[in-house]
């Protein structure tokens, strides 16, 4: 009914417009000369002030004009006369030196003046038909600034389930409620409980906020309306509010219903953020949202479900009890969360049977869902560009190195003496972690170019950890100083490859200082604050926010210093120690440019670099052998429908990287 209203209008609104046109039209026209008589022709003829004339055939009618210094005059510049004029009038015209114009018929005028006439009309018309119908096609939106812009998803689309979403049991346990009391309210309401009036989804990104949203959508079977936070706002001051009203009316009419808002934080910052000061149209919508959420009328059934990864610049008044209830975060999946996850991402995979999905979980953490399918989707596409039919373990150990390190610069052209101090340093990295407690397994050392390294270390951690121990931290600095103390300790000099392991170093020694109280001359303080985002209003001082002396600044810097060289120190102590070990580490990267962390744990045992070439050797045939044996069961197979064993899953991640 309400779009017929709006069709109506809108043609009403065309024809005044039409006749407007026409009437503006009309009078631009309207040029001839007010009771221009044949007396006054005759005097206006003989007095020279007539510049042409024009007669038709079969008609008595009789045009002309007025010459321009005349017209003022006149009023006018053309003049018509109607009545019997005949063959005097043509005389007295010529004697006067007029040649006048001879019309054969007076059909042709009528034509051209019906076209002239009707034609702009016409002309008009149309490009009014062809405006309304651009606005039509393009969903009424020019005419509806203030129309909600969420998308009504029905169960006839395709829909995300619970059983889609892994890793966030906690956070799916949660909206499991909420599903339950729309299914099922007096259940709940014969207690005397009340459904929440919101739920906010916290976490970072890519851990699944906007996939359990449309998870509770498939599971609730009641109607569901998605939109993001920035298509509230738009330029015309206003329309943000009018679309939050909009939005809660046809909620308020699917009753019960879930409406989702996707990055809540573009419309729901914290008011008396601008620093100009006016008025802010995000303000204005926030308000309406405030309203619409816990006013005077009643929202009973309907539920909003919203999403952010920014939860500290939101507004106080959006995040109390009555609005948002409650609050579900969404963090990073752990171990046991990744498995799950990657389970998930392969189930329509073909997966080889040397692939390990545990592994892979337990080398990545810190990983969230995005990640790990990015990492399934990166091997596949290794997979393919290799013409394999299954994934492999090496295709996923491939794709976590190129996700994390990025991919192999192999047409940069290294010179030896840089592979050699290269390989050095990276050596040093490795030898200094096998050799300190705390420090996770090393996995794999390289000496190939990828991002803006020439080499990486990286490690492997055996389990999930939450805390970072004091001696832990120490040990940190002393493994990121292990490539630059290899420097000094072969070629007697330094080079520019340490930077980033020094900045990294710094930051932890700092960090233990003024933010973990882990230095015992300064105590357990926390000397530094974060700062308040800018534009949140509260800290525009441009400066950070100091709560110590200059002279306790010293005690600081002190205390970093001290820390930093101590690990710089047990970094040179233990590859002075171990410097023959720290050479076997080096050659076996330079002939092999890639050793993992079994060949790193046998030269720290003392195996020589012959017992490394055994091994690849050994690795060599085995897999020779292996791929010999497949291809003889894929050319058995080749008849039948074999099914990929599906439980098993890809390689591992390393957990730290160390240029």
């Amino acid at each position: 009914m309400r779009s017929v209203q709006k069709t109506l209008t809108l043609w009403v609104l065309g024809a005044i417009l039409i006749l407007m046109v026409f009437q503006v039209y009309q009078q631009s026209q309207q040029q001839f000369i007010d009771k221009f008589s044949y007396s006054k022709f005759v005097e206006a003829l003989k007095q020279g002030k007539v510049a042409s004339v024009k007669f038709y055939k079969n008609s008595d009618e009789v045009e002309g004009t007025i010459k321009p210094e005349f017209q003022k005059e006149f009023n006018g510049s053309h003049f018509r006369i109607a009545g019997n004029v005949g063959d005097e009038g043509y005389k007295l015209v010529v004697s006067h030196n007029i040649v006048p114009d001879y019309e054969h018929s007076d059909s042709g005028s009528l034509i051209t003046t019906l076209l002239s006439s009707i034609l702009p009309i016409v002309f008009v018309f149309f490009i009014f038909l062809f405006i309304m119908r651009q606005i039509q096609i393009g969903g009424g939106k020019a005419m509806s600034f203030g129309k909600s812009r969420a998308r009504l998803l029905t169960e006839n689309k395709k829909r995300v389930m619970f059983n889609d979403v892994a890793g966030v049991d906690e956070a799916k346990a949660e909206l499991e409620e909420i599903v339950s009391f729309l299914k099922d309210p007096k259940k709940y309401t014969k207690l005397g409980g009340r459904i929440p009036k919101g739920v906010l989804l916290i976490g970072p990104p890519g851990t699944g906020k906007t996939l359990l949203g449309r998870a509770v959508a498939g599971e609730a079977g009641v109607p569901f309306f998605t939109i993001s936070g920035s298509d509230f706002v738009e330029m015309f001051v206003g329309v943000g509010a009018s679309r939050v009203r909009d939005l809660f009316e046809q909620g308020k009419k699917h009753a019960p219903c879930v409406i989702f808002i996707d990055e809540i934080d573009a419309v729901g910052r914290h008011r008396g953020a601008g620093l100009g000061g006016g008025h802010d149209e995000r303000e204005q919508t926030l308000n309406q949202l405030l309203v619409e959420m816990d006013g005077f009328e009643s929202n009973e059934g309907v539920i909003l479900l919203a999403a952010t990864n920014r939860p500290d610049v939101l507004d106080p008044a959006l995040l109390r009890p009555g609005r948002f209830d409650r609050r579900v975060v969404v963090n990073k999946p752990d171990l046991a969360g990744r498995h799950k996850i990657l389970m998930v991402h392969t189930k329509k995979t073909p997966l080889s049977t040397d692939v390990d999905l545990e592994k892979t979980a337990r080398g990545t953490p810190g990983f969230s869902g995005a990640d790990l399918e990015n990492l399934v989707n990166e091997a596949a596409l290794i997979a393919a560009s290799e013409d394999k039919n299954k994934l492999t373990m090496g295709d996923f150990e491939k794709a976590k190195d190129k996700i994390m390190m990025g991919s192999e610069r192999k047409s940069m052209v290294i010179s030896e003496e840089d592979k050699r101090i290269t390989a050095f340093h990276e050596a040093g990295h490795a030898l200094v972690g096998k050799n300190l407690p705390g420090i996770d397994p090393i996995h794999k050392v390289t000496i190939i170019p990828r991002g803006m390294a020439l080499g990486l270390t990286q490690t492997l951690p055996e389990e999930e950890r939450l805390n970072l121990s004091k001696s832990k931290a120490i040990n940190m600095i002393a493994f990121l100083f292990g490539g630059r103390a290899a420097e000094e300790l072969i070629f007697s000099d330094s080079t520019t490859g340490a930077g980033n392991d020094i900045e990294r170093a710094t930051e932890i020694a700092r960090k233990m200082v003024c933010e973990w109280g882990m230095s015992e001359k300064l105590g357990p303080l926390a000397y530094e604050k974060r700062d308040t985002p800018v534009f949140l209003g509260m800290n525009y001082s441009g400066q950070s926010t100091r709560d110590y002396s200059d002279a306790k600044a010293q005690d600081i810097d002190k205390e970093v210093y001290a820390l930093v060289m101590g690990g710089y120190e047990k970094a040179k102590n233990i590859l002075a120690t171990h410097r023959e070990k720290l050479n076997t580490i080096a050659e076996a990267l330079l002939e092999y440019e890639t050793i993992d962390g079994e060949e790193v744990t046998m030269i720290c045992n003392g195996a020589s670099i012959d017992a490394v070439r055994e091994r690849r050797k050994k690795i060599f045939e085995d897999s020779a052998r292996e791929q010999k044996a497949a291809a003889a069961v894929d050319e058995k197979a080749s008849a039948s429908t074999s099914k990929s064993s599906g439980g098993r899953d890809p390689v591992g991640t390393p957990g730290a990287v160390t240029a």
